[in-house]
């Protein structure tokens, strides 16, 4: 009977601790759908008035998913830590690869110019290309979850396919590596209440940005390049794609346009690009 108790108020003492970890929104709508319970149980006259309360509160939890940017379901790496923008560091995060024909060039441009990236993998397509994963970490970069299959509908599974998706891209990209994913990306960085207590459950930290080019439907590399370099300040998190990339009317993946181009003017104004993980380990000194 005392450990039936004790592994019960085990269970309850860490609900709590995980329900007081959740953002202050996921907890005032948990709140919230109590109140309105109660109150449809008191008064249930008032039907009308509590389901617009329901539907407005859900309303403005898809709204937050909806935000790649939006730290309201949770902590989010939108820039980098207070003290890697102190010295003037900023991220190149690459999406959507390995690409076998996009990726190599993109890794020989950043040898070019001494800069290290952070590339968010697709557990698949990585799985697919162990070769060019393991180019990709001997250049000194870094391996980083987009999910295992990149899913569109990712934001719009439960728990636990979230769960087999995110499982699935960690034990990928470690095995390909060695490394641990320390970060990851949501396909289109769509995601729903259910992502930060899966983060914390595998150790990642949700990363977004702070500017992208919109360089996988842009063919354009000079309105790519544009939006990236506009505003660009230090601690800013950038985002490319070296799968999924738009081509140019030479039939060229954008970026590889794009990448030369953004590095020289990163540099120009003494900017240093760093990998996420640098970034972290900057901000825990």
């Amino acid at each position: 009977m005392r450990e039936r108790m004790r592994r019960a108020a085990s269970a309850t003492a860490s609900g709590w601790r995980g329900f007081c970890r959740q953002s202050a929104l996921i907890r005032y709508s948990a709140i919230l759908h109590g109140l309105l319970l109660c109150a449809l149980l008191l008064a249930p006259q008032t039907w009308r008035v509590l389901l617009a309360l329901f539907l407005a509160d859900h309303a403005l939890l898809c709204v937050s998913g909806l935000l790649p940017r939006a730290t309201l379901l949770g902590p989010n790496w939108n820039r980098l830590p207070a003290a890697a923008a102190a010295r003037g560091q900023i991220a190149l995060t690459i999406d959507d690869g390995p690409d076998p024909l996009v990726t190599p060039q993109l890794l020989e441009i950043l040898e070019r110019y001494q800069v290290r990236a952070t590339f968010f993998c697709i557990g698949a397509r990585a799985m697919a290309e162990p070769a060019l994963c393991r180019q990709i970490v001997r250049a000194g970069h870094q391996l980083e979850n987009h999910t295992q299959r990149h899913l569109h509908a990712f934001a719009c599974l439960g728990p636990a396919g979230m769960a087999r998706e995110i499982g699935a891209g960690q034990r990928a990209l470690k095995h390909l590596s060695g490394q641990r994913p320390l970060f990851f990306r949501p396909p289109a960085g769509l995601r729903n209440p259910f992502l930060d207590p899966l983060l914390r459950r595998f150790g990642l930290r949700l990363a977004s940005w702070t500017r992208r080019g919109y360089d996988t439907r842009e063919p354009s590399a000079e309105r790519v390049l544009q939006r990236l370099l506009k505003g660009l300040a230090a601690g800013d998190i950038l985002l490319l794609h070296d799968g999924n990339s738009a081509h140019d009317a030479r039939g060229q993946a954008v970026v590889l346009s794009v990448l030369p181009r953004l590095l020289e003017a990163i540099l120009a104004r003494g900017l240093h690009p760093v990998t996420l993980r640098a970034a972290l380990d900057c901000e825990t000194r």
